[in-house]
């Protein structure tokens, strides 16, 4: 790289100042102008963007939330009644870890919640669909 002396630094500025001090006029290209007052006008007469309609989604975002809290504070429960029963049959009887009751209900306890959840998503599907 080459570096620029105190006299090359004068003519660039003066080069410089010789090209912005012309007093041409810059014109634009035929029907420039006529293309963007076409365009601005466009964009003027075009109907405003619809708004997203807060009213009808907060309900559902609402019981989204309390379905959330609601889940977390069961898993939460549940966490802390398990790490209570595991400690107590640790201390009594057995190093095993406790299962929830719900794991002792054998197959009909297990259709009944694959049932369910099939139930609860063929209703999901078909709301949403219909809400479209």
């Amino acid at each position: 790289m080459k570096s620029v002396t105190g006299k090359d630094k004068d003519k660039i500025e003066d080069e410089i100042d010789r090209i912005l001090s012309r007093g041409d006029e810059i014109l634009p290209s035929s029907g420039f102008a006529s293309s963007v007052m076409d365009a601005v006008r466009r964009e003027a007469a075009a109907p405003p963007p619809i708004p997203f309609p807060w009213k009808r989604a907060l309900p559902g975002m609402v019981v989204g939330g309390f379905a959330l809290i609601v889940g977390l504070v069961a898993g939460v429960a549940a966490v802390v009644r398990l790490a209570s029963e595991s400690v107590a049959s640790q201390v009594t009887t057995s190093a095993l870890p406790v299962l929830p009751s719900f794991f002792h209900g054998g197959i009909q306890s297990a259709a009944i919640w694959t049932m369910a959840a099939l139930l609860l998503a063929f209703v999901s599907v078909k709301v949403s669909a219909r809400a479209t």
